[in-house]
């Protein structure tokens, strides 16, 4: 619950204007680490098999509800 609340924390920063809030659900089966926008599911933990890093978490999301937006150090590198 520690780092979903972390990511909660980070992915708000980032997106102040963007999005209007994250929903924090726990699970009923352990380790489960979905995140979803407007129910679409953009990443799971269990199929990639890992915890997604912030860095790839922020562009996930950017691309979606802010494609145009710079994340600064956190944009890819070309």
């Amino acid at each position: 619950m520690l780092r979903a609340a972390y990511m909660s924390q980070e992915i708000l920063s980032s997106f102040t204007e963007d999005i209007h809030g994250v929903l924090l659900i726990p699970s009923e089966i352990a380790g489960r680490y979905t995140i979803r926008i407007d129910n679409k599911e953009i990443f799971d933990r269990k199929r990639a098999g890992r915890f997604p890093e912030i860095k790839e978490l922020k562009q996930l999301i950017r691309d979606i509800v802010a494609p145009e937006k710079s994340l600064g150090h956190s944009d890819k590198t070309s």
